[in-house]
């Protein structure tokens, strides 16, 4: 116990050394961070009437990011089963850093869940009526907390395994909670799906479909948003990450987009081909209802950038560089999380069952604790990184002094 309180005070201090790209960078989030709490605390003293919520479309840009993130959290598993199941030596190191992103991402769906909640004391009614196993929102709240302490666990062992220069233990401890963690990565994503599939009033997301969906969707965008990371992390920092890594999530990508793609499909020719009453809400966010047409440019330009995405990614391999699956990635990212955001939440809500046509616009109170929320997990995520990258290198280990402890020492014996 000695030694891993050595190991975190050792972490905590390095945290904070780095250069100046490091220090602009961190500089930059947490004045985001900052504001984005100053935003939070207005809302907390005037009610969610600060942001663009109304009686009729009660979920907003909170639920849509927290949707989105959950997708980003569960693809970290893309890298475990390669790495584990596989047996891929190539990922073993890299794979730390997907579930790192884990981290700190499922503790951005939380502050989500929390911001939207408007009072977070009222997540003392949630633990006196807990009401499982017939409530989704308890199933909800078990896979979120669960698969946070399962990433935090396994990243926290890698990376003290690491710092002792032992090997972990994988028969008896890494295996049996990698296997239960790739069950639960796909558990947390699916919980969510039902989550708005089982609200019997909204039809809009009563469909079967929904859950497939929302996996492949997943599995698009969070490795798209690991192999950003992974070439940050190559680039800035003395961990070399193999080229075989980024070949083998391309394919993912390429696989879990065509998946996305043709389950939209049918579900678009479900919905209008059939022309039934339940098609109101896909008709308004495609084509708009009358003059009400908030969300048809969101939607449209998500299916434009999708598929360009996705034609770049089908390029032959002699003609795609770095750079045509970096422009994928991105289009992927930002397309996905139009489409499972702006593009899944909002339309369920319009129109209302009493055939109100209320549309929904964040507010800049709204956008700017959004804003607050993703940066503070970047901030966690570049803290973990910035750990993990000299203990991975062999430069903090238990019997070794990283270089800037050496200055530290220095400086205290003159």
């Amino acid at each position: 116990m000695r030694e891993y309180a050595r190991f975190l005070v050792r972490c905590f201090r390095l945290s904070f050394v780095g250069d100046w790209k490091y220090y602009t960078w961190m500089f930059f989030l947490t004045c985001i961070s900052l504001i984005g709490l100053n935003a939070y605390c207005k809302q907390f003293v005037h009610g969610l009437a600060t942001t663009g919520m109304t009686d009729q479309v009660s979920w907003g840009l909170y639920i849509a990011n927290f949707t989105y993130l959950v997708g980003i959290a569960a693809a970290a598993v893309m890298l475990v089963i390669p790495a584990y199941i596989y047996k891929n030596k190539d990922l073993h190191d890299v794979v730390i850093f997907g579930e790192l992103l884990a981290v700190a991402v499922i503790i951005m769906c939380l502050l989500f869940v929390t911001v939207d909640l408007g009072r977070p004391d009222r997540f003392i009614h949630l633990f006196e009526r807990f009401n499982f196993p017939l409530s989704m929102l308890t199933w909800d709240v078990i896979v979120l907390n669960g698969y946070l302490l399962l990433n935090a666990h396994i990243t926290g062992y890698l990376i003290y395994s690491a710092y002792r220069k032992r090997e972990p233990n994988k028969r008896l401890f890494l295996i049996p909670f990698v296997l239960i963690a790739i069950v639960w990565a796909v558990s947390i994503h699916t919980v969510t799906a039902f989550l708005y599939s089982g609200l019997g009033g909204r039809p809009f997301w009563n469909h079967a479909i929904i859950a497939p969906r929302f996996i492949a969707s997943a599995f698009a965008a969070g490795p798209a948003f690991i192999i950003l990371t992974l070439q940050v992390i190559d680039r800035f920092t003395n961990h070399d990450v193999p080229r075989g890594v980024f070949h083998l999530l391309r394919q993912i990508v390429t696989v879990a987009m065509t998946i996305n793609v043709f389950l939209l499909i049918s579900e678009m020719f479900t919905e209008f081909y059939t022309g039934t009453g339940h098609s109101f809400s896909t008709h308004y966010l495609y084509f708009g209802i009358g003059e009400h047409r908030a969300l048809v440019p969101w939607i449209w330009t998500a299916i434009v950038l999708n598929t360009i995405a996705l034609i770049l990614l089908y390029l032959p391999h002699k003609n795609r560089g770095i750079w045509i699956l970096n422009t994928a990635c991105v289009m992927l990212i930002v397309g996905i999380w139009i489409e499972k955001g702006m593009g899944l939440i909002i339309p369920a809500f319009v129109p209302t069952p009493l055939g109100e046509i209320v549309e929904y616009i964040p507010t800049v109170n709204e956008i700017l604790v959004c804003g607050g929320i993703w940066a503070f997990g970047l901030l966690l995520y570049t803290i973990m990184v910035r750990i993990t990258v000299p203990v991975l290198s062999g430069e903090l280990t238990a019997d070794t002094l990283h270089p800037s402890e050496l200055n530290t020492v220095r400086q205290h014996t003159v």
